[in-house]
């Protein structure tokens, strides 16, 4: 039962956080990112929202700090929209499994190409 309860909040979470992103935060650090996930603790303390950044390294790190430096303050209107009975603290993790993908169809498609037509 407790990991349903997880997981719904781990979805409320991101959804609400969408949206909070969206109208309440005007940080230009933080940039075009796109939450693609969320995690929440089994005793519903402690939440990991996974983003993902557009742009290089420095800008992708740019961004991440500006959202741990904003969570404080998200974390205050989640507890009263989402109507939490204990405070919980968000971390923001960049979430790097579409490039891990991306990098993998790339091996593939190498191995898979013909042996004569090198295009790089």
């Amino acid at each position: 039962m407790t990991s349903s309860r997880a997981e719904r909040l781990a979805e409320a979470l991101r959804s609400e956080i969408s949206v909070l992103l969206r109208r309440e935060i005007r940080d230009p650090r933080i940039g075009f990112v796109t939450l693609t996930g969320a995690t929440v603790s089994p005793d519903l303390t402690h939440a990991r929202v996974y983003v993902t950044v557009l742009g290089p390294a420095p800008t992708r790190a740019q961004s991440l700090n500006a959202l741990n430096r904003a969570a404080g303050y998200l974390q205050r209107i989640l507890f009263k929209e989402l109507r939490l009975r204990k405070n919980l603290r968000l971390t923001f993790v960049l979430d790097e499994s579409g490039e891990a993908g991306s990098r993998i169809e790339e091996l593939l498609e190498r191995i898979h190409r013909p042996e004569g037509s090198e295009e790089e």
